[in-house]
This record gives structure tokens, C-alpha cells and sequence, in this order.
């Protein structure tokens, strides 16, 4: 028995929508979460070809960065840039300088310092696994027009403020949702309910 109901326009994640504008917004966040998903299997096949983990790989790209920059770096620095505890830190350096990836160098001014550096053979690994990623990540970028190029870095830029924004801090629990008339109605009581 068909029904006189309109169909409703949705895309295969669940956002709907009903104008051209939100058409266009939701395929634009699509093609972020096929980028997402594109990165993300990226750096598993990366980790797997060299056989660590993500804190691992990130503390290697960092270092190597660190390196080409002239900056030193402690585990205090290595600690701070992953986010992780100065235990935790000084398990991912052992095991890192176990397997031949980092060594601990001492501090050229403090006696008991310790300047943490990427082996150069790591340094290898790290290029050969990532430098024809990164070559074609360059040349898809170079390829837009400078006004793309604005308007890309402008969207990556908001987004990344609109997902840095932490609802849950919010001290007005209808903030959230300001502007969606739909989900007002359903978050705000009822007069004489």
C-alpha cells in the first residue's frame, strides 16, 4: 500500500537534507570522510610495512622533523608533542632505541641531560616509506588554481575550529543545537507539559 508521504532526501551516512546548499555541504563532509578514510588506511599500511604502532610512527615523524629543523629534543618535548605521560614516554624511547630507531645522545650543556635523535637508518626507513606519498599529496596540491588553494586551507582552517569547539563545556546545554529549529523543538519543553 503506497502512501502519500514525500520521500525524504538522504545520503548513505544519514545526514539529510531537503536543499540544494545542505546537498552540497553533505557531499563536500563526504568527500572529507573518504579523505579521512584514504589517511587512515594510509598509516596503517605504513605501520605495518615498518612494524610499530601509531604513537611509535608519530614519535619517529616527529624527530625526524625536529632533526631536519636543527631543533633538539628531549623526552619531556616528545612527551608534550604526543600527549602521553613521561612513563609511557620512556617506553616508547626504550623500546624505540631497542629496535634500532632512536638513540639517546647526551646534552651538549646540561651533564644530565638527554637529546633524543633518529637513527640515521630510520631516517631512511621514514623517507622511503613516505616520500612518494607525500611527493603525490604535493603535486595533487600545487595542481589547484592559488584561489583553490585559498579556499581549501580557508575550509580546513574553519573545520578544524569547528571541531576544536568542546560541547561539553558549554555551560548552556541548549548551545549545542542553537539554529536547528527541529532539534530545539524536540530539546525544549513544552509549555504546560
Amino acid at each position: 500500500m503506497a502512501t502519500n508521504t514525500p520521500a525524504a532526501l538522504y545520503d548513505a551516512t544519514g545526514y539529510w537534507y531537503t536543499s540544494s546548499s545542505e546537498e552540497r555541504g553533505v557531499e563536500v563532509l563526504n568527500a572529507l570522510r573518504r579523505y579521512r578514510a584514504a589517511e587512515s588506511a594510509m598509516r596503517k599500511r605504513t605501520r605495518d610495512s615498518m612494524g610499530m604502532g601509531d604513537t611509535d610512527l608519530a614519535a619517529l615523524r616527529f624527530l625526524v622533523r625536529a632533526s631536519r629543523r636543527g631543533e633538539d629534543v628531549n623526552a619531556k618535548d616528545l612527551a608534550t608533542h604526543l600527549g602521553i605521560t613521561s612513563a609511557s614516554t620512556s617506553v616508547l624511547i626504550t623500546r624505540l632505541v631497542g629496535s634500532g630507531h632512536l638513540q639517546r645522545n647526551p646534552h651538549p650543556t646540561d651533564r644530565r641531560g638527554v637529546l633524543l635523535t633518529v637513527t640515521t637508518d630510520s631516517h631512511v626507513e621514514v623517507r622511503s616509506t613516505l616520500s612518494a606519498m607525500h611527493q603525490r599529496m604535493i603535486t595533487t596540491a600545487e595542481a589547484m588554481t592559488a584561489d583553490e588553494q585559498a579556499a581549501v586551507a580557508s575550509f580546513l582552517d574553519a573545520m578544524s575550529e569547528a571541531l576544536s569547539l568542546d560541547d561539553h563545556d558549554d555551560a548552556d546545554p541548549g548551545a549545542a543545537t542553537q539554529g536547528d529549529p527541529a532539534e530545539e523543538a524536540r530539546v525544549t519543553p513544552q509549555h504546560g507539559s
